[in-house]
């Protein structure tokens, strides 16, 4: 298991540590003034080593488990399988009877915690995500993690350190991440359910790829504690399984307040019976479909007309539907990104995106392990993380944190936007994803084809992350063998109702 301690005193800052972070302040300091503060600083030193002498309480580990094993061969096929493992909950519960994939950015204790990348090899968690308890004490079966993109930074799945992970619908093609390996395992009926993460859309681009389901929940129903983070105010952990019925009994098991162990939480935000609310069906609801999440740019033709009719198909359940302008939606992924890009040099920065929540629960072995692998690993980051990370070092270094708090200003203008059209809607509907999945590139690919595969799905789903609200991918069907996803989005708090929507359409589609 990964310790706490860190292995030794904390010593006195030395003279050029003194030098560097006046440099950093834009301080002038002489040799009177290094003096000075290096004596005021003592017993400061001191409260540090008297904090590394005490022991932090790590997240409750309750139930048993064996080691586990990495699957190879057939037994992982499609490449969707980090770890496999059988870890048993309570005798009774809600999920008696369900097998659960966790996404490997998710702390199991005694498991790897990889997030799809090699910097963290060798890593063991020594902690399970809270989710991860709720589970198992709702009596589910923890039966592996599934594999992430590398640092979760692709709506891809080429992007992983152990490989492509395939869609088991077409090998040649990406399954989408970056919970690329529980879309996987769902479509080959090698779990019932997962939990993957979202922070611009990595559940619903592989439901939508794979032809699963999967609900980014409202932003803090669901804890995040014990997950690895890459900005708080857009990290979301949510369900995936292959039904909306089976999405929301395990939305029902892990929403809910977190006794303040995640900052991201409303303790006002209460999880509902989901499970119960999910077939009242949708009759006299409004359902807005939002013109601007059609002929984006890389739409293709067939993505937009499956969508819009299956979104017209909605009115035989009784709801009323009607097509919607909402403008700031074009605008919505470039504030999106800039009110995350320093956030997320803030977690690289401060811990990394093995651990830490915030002002919350810190999982100080998975920050410790990884502050002294990104000293000698970072050249293992994927370019895409190293473009943002570089990007907004530089932006830091000119502007301090400007650009990103007007951005964070301006979500409140972008969730305004949404909520004006839930003035006069229940729900809001567009595709998904623009396209269908991408193929894989090949393995001598360039790094500007590998990387241009890795962002350009997310224009649709990114924007809810940042507004906060609920928002699903449902499949409508095939176009040329590949599924369709169509998104759905609900007030901020009524998780519920798209739940309900998402079931609705199922009943009309039939079997997929």
């Amino acid at each position: 298991m990964s310790s706490d301690k860190t292995g030794g005193p904390v010593g006195a800052p030395t003279d050029s540590e003194l030098r560097v972070a006046a440099q950093a302040l834009f301080l002038d300091l002489d040799r009177g003034d290094l003096d000075f503060f290096a004596t005021a600083m003592g017993k400061f030193v001191d409260d540090y080593n008297a904090i590394d002498a005490m022991d932090a309480p790590p997240l409750p580990t309750k139930y048993p488990r064996g080691e586990g094993y990495r699957p190879t061969g057939d037994e992982n096929r499609y490449g969707a399988w980090q770890w496999k493992c059988s870890i048993k909950g309570a005798a009774s519960g809600k999920l008696v009877g369900k097998r659960v994939a966790i996404k490997d950015n998710i702390s199991v204790a005694g498991m790897p915690m990889l997030n799809g990348s090699a910097l963290y090899e060798g890593f063991i968690a020594d902690e399970d995500a809270t989710v991860v308890t709720r589970v198992l004490d709702a009596g589910g079966e923890v039966v592996g993690k599934a594999v992430c993109e590398n640092f979760c930074y692709s709506g891809g799945s080429h992007t992983s350190a152990s490989g492509p992970v395939r869609n088991p619908r077409d090998p040649d093609f990406m399954t989408g991440g970056s919970s690329s390996g529980c879309a996987a395992l769902i479509l080959t009926g090698e779990c019932d359910m997962a939990i993957g993460s979202d922070q611009g859309g990595s559940v619903r681009m592989p439901s939508s790829w794979s032809g699963c389901v999967g609900i980014k929940p409202t932003h803090g129903l669901v804890p995040y504690t014990g997950a690895g983070p890459i900005e708080h105010t857009i990290d979301h952990l949510g369900p995936m399984a292959s039904s909306s019925l089976d999405c929301a009994l395990l939305l029902e098991v892990i929403a809910g307040y977190d006794d303040g162990l995640d900052p991201r939480q409303v303790a006002a935000l209460q999880a509902k019976p989901y499970s119960e609310l999910v077939g009242q069906g949708i009759e006299g609801l409004r359902i807005g479909i939002v013109r601007e999440g059609f002929g984006a740019p890389g739409s293709e033709a067939d993505v937009d007309e499956s969508v819009m009719a299956a979104a017209w198909r909605l009115q035989e359940t009784g709801a009323v539907v009607e097509e919607i302008s909402v403008p700031m939606h074009t605008e919505a992924l470039k504030i999106m990104f800039a009110g995350s890009v320093d956030g997320t040099l803030s977690t690289w920065s401060d811990q990394g995106p093995a651990g830490g929540n915030a002002d919350g629960h810190h999982p100080l072995g998975a920050i410790r392990f990884f502050q002294e692998a990104r000293k000698t690993r970072a050249a293992e980051l994927p370019d895409m993380a190293k473009t943002v990370l570089l990007f907004a070092q530089v932006m830091r270094a000119r502007y301090g944190n400007y650009y990103s708090a007007k951005a964070q200003n301006l979500v409140r203008t972008l969730r305004a936007a949404y909520d004006l059209a839930f003035d006069t809607c229940d729900l809001l509907v567009m595709p998904t994803t623009v396209m269908k999945a991408h193929r894989i590139p090949p393995p001598d690919a360039s790094r500007e084809v590998v990387m241009g595969l890795t962002l350009d799905m997310i224009g649709n789903t990114a924007p809810f992350d940042a507004a906060s609200h609920p928002s699903m991918s449902v499949p409508t069907g095939l176009s040329n063998g590949l599924p369709v996803g169509m998104m759905i989005t609900g007030r901020y708090g009524e998780d519920d109702v798209v739940l309900r929507a998402g079931h609705a359409f199922e009943t009309l589609r039939g079997p997929f």
